[in-house]
């Protein structure tokens, strides 16, 4: 049997870990497949309880199940017990041991790819999901100053906000109204697109939270979502003359990390941009 390496989401045809990830094990010479599968919410379990068999190696977890998989697993690392959230499950002495590599592979691709540094900086991040809850996480590991928070539930961006504040960083939860964004977005450092508003083939593909009125020129976007790579988000950003960057950057770093944890070995990073780059 086939060695079972892959990534479950839903929807999951825009993913393009399966590209990058290939690149990297065709380049190191490792005969192994790295899948794409379409896995609903009704049959994450049943999935989940696929990957006990003996040929899984390590699946990338993404939108909507990286917090629903958590009771279905054995254990967490700290980072993924921390952000309340799984990105990454691997096979560890026949257990499923869930990681999260979205917190580290976020910050790399600021401060690596674009030259934001979060420290000191004020966040505006939408969102209230598993991927949200990394990128706060991330931001205040990287000491920023304040975090504000945005989410169409209210409740939910209450209870992150409650769970993952520390001492230092106290993140605000605000409602999502044009009133209550006016008074926060312009004098945001960063704001950070965490919901899956303008996915291709998700549930609001020309959808942004946010409108370029509401932007500084001064402030720096970035949108989690790279499909399509300039997102409804990102053309509100470039109308307002800010600059931004692309999803493809947290997902190659993320994607890097997984996969060096997974195989145990050290991902070539070069081949596998090159791999995005041509899509």
């Amino acid at each position: 049997m086939t060695d079972i390496l892959g990534v479950i989401g839903h929807p999951i045809n825009h993913s393009m870990s399966p590209v990058f990830q290939q690149a990297a094990l065709d380049h190191l010479g490792i005969n192994k497949i790295f899948e794409k599968w379409e896995v609903t919410p009704e049959n994450l379990e049943g999935k989940i309880k696929s990957f006990r068999n003996n040929s899984f190696i390590a699946s990338c977890v993404t939108l909507p199940h990286k917090q629903n998989v958590i009771p279905l697993i054995d254990d967490l690392t700290d980072s993924a017990k921390s952000i309340g959230a799984v990105n990454w499950i691997y096979k560890n002495n026949n257990k499923l041991v869930g990681d999260n590599t979205d917190s580290t592979g976020f910050i790399r691709a600021l401060t690596e790819k674009y030259n934001f540094i979060p420290e000191d900086k004020t966040a505006l991040v939408f969102g209230a999901g598993g991927a949200s809850r990394a990128i706060i996480f991330g931001l205040i590991k990287s000491g920023v100053k304040k975090i504000i928070l945005s989410n169409r539930n209210f409740d939910k961006a209450d209870i992150v906000s409650k769970e993952l504040s520390t001492n230092k960083v106290k993140i605000e939860p605000i409602i999502y109204t044009r009133d209550s964004l006016a008074n926060y977005a312009p004098y945001s450092d960063i704001i950070i697109n965490t919901t899956s508003l303008g996915m291709a083939g998700g549930p609001a593909p020309m959808k942004t939270p946010i409108t370029s009125d509401l932007i500084s020129s001064t402030t720096f976007g970035y949108d989690i979502v790279y499909s399509p790579l300039i997102t409804p988000f990102i053309k509100e950003f470039e109308k307002s003359g800010a600059e931004y960057g692309t999803g493809l950057s947290m997902l190659l770093y993320q994607g890097v990390e997984g996969i060096e944890k997974a195989l145990n070995i050290k991902a070539p990073i070069n081949v596998m941009q090159k791999a995005l780059d041509a899509l």
